[in-house]
């Protein structure tokens, strides 16, 4: 595909096919919608626009013939802040209470996600095959021995909650740990012909619009693996205890992402923080929420907390035999929050380049 700057451009058929229309439905938006997005040029066959442009056209004015999906990546700096439990129980209550696809991509080193949704004896055999995301990334160092199997690896109808049949998951590994540390220093040369940032892109990307929800959860880091999960999300979520040292990288990751949203020519935009293991009676938990929902440049915070609890807790071990959704999630701050989500967010037109 074509690119302006490193930006992707796009004519009149790629617009057309974003947003399930006819090519004359898009010319009848630009002589009627004003704030249509003006094209980069001119050329014989039509006018050339930047994808990133038309991309946040669409989801603005609500345009789409068909259902696209969410990418929804969470992220915080900080470890133990529930980050991982968020996801998977994001996971699970769209699946069990709204009926959703779900894709849930573990890209944090601890596993914890890939742990709680397949369990530690189904995760071992995967990892000892290989069939893990470390592979992908391992590929990237030695392009000329590539293993990384997308559909070995693809793991169907994971969790076990008894409702929840429509996730599956990518899993991860211990083995990104050192990953990780072997990308940020790798040389130029072979690695270098692809764009590091890429590589969680080109492998999914086919797989992605299967889905109504993907769920990325990123290291606690902002590294490159963590910048491949925010290089396909439209959105993400900062999980974070109500805490002054959970809290105290916010900024630092809303400005990255900013930056980084710029510098690709994609809008990355925050759905908002969310307090978790909240105690009612910590008065430094509801200062430091006050706090949050006070500095304007920070995203929303929810106004849905998750407690704390010896349930939650519990959830984070996967079980044998399966259960509902309400005895591994027995309060409803996780539905509740999702429920409104799902009812008050439109679909964001998530284009594969």
């Amino acid at each position: 595909m074509p690119k302006d700057n490193g930006h992707e451009l796009v004519g009149i058929n790629e617009v057309a096919q974003m947003a399930g229309v006819s090519r004359q439905a898009v010319a009848n938006w630009r002589v009627r919608a004003s704030d249509f997005p003006e094209p980069v040029t001119e050329l014989a066959s039509g006018p050339i626009f930047l994808r990133a442009n038309i991309r946040a056209w669409l989801r603005r004015n609500k345009r789409s013939g068909t259902p696209m999906t969410h990418v929804i990546s969470t992220i915080n700096l900080k470890g133990g802040v529930g980050k991982t439990t968020t996801t998977v129980a994001l996971a699970e209550t769209f699946s069990a209470s709204m009926g959703k696809r779900v894709l849930v991509i573990d890209l944090d080193p601890q596993t914890n996600a890939t742990l709680m949704l397949i369990g530690e004896d189904r995760w071992f055999d995967l990892n000892t095959k290989g069939h893990t995301l470390a592979r992908l990334f391992q590929d990237a160092m030695d392009p000329d021995n590539r293993k990384f199997d997308i559909k070995a690896t693809l793991q169907k109808g994971v969790s076990d909650v008894r409702s929840a049949t429509t996730i599956d998951l990518l899993p991860s590994s211990l083995d990104l740990i050192d990953v990780q540390d072997k990308l940020a220093s790798a040389p130029a040369g072979k690695f270098f012909s692809a764009n590091p940032i890429e590589l969680l892109n080109r492998a999914v990307k086919s797989r992605i619009d299967e889905y109504d929800i993907v769920i990325v959860d990123c290291p606690p880091n902002l590294g490159i693996i963590t910048l491949n999960g925010l290089r396909i999300s439209d959105h993400y979520i900062i999980p974070t205890i109500p805490d002054y040292m959970s809290t105290y990288g916010i900024p630092q990751i809303v400005g990255r992402v900013a930056g980084f949203s710029e510098a690709i020519g994609e809008n990355i935009e925050p759905l908002g923080i969310v307090a978790t293991k909240f105690q009612a009676n910590s008065t430094v938990h509801g200062n430091v929420i006050k706090q949050l929902k006070s500095d304007k440049n920070l995203p929303v915070v929810m106004d849905t907390v998750i407690r704390q609890g010896n349930a939650v807790a519990a959830a984070a071990e996967f079980q044998a035999h399966s259960r509902t959704i309400k005895q591994k999630y027995p309060g409803e701050d996780y539905r509740v929050m999702m429920l409104s989500y799902g009812h008050s967010r439109p679909a964001p037109v998530k284009a594969r380049g």
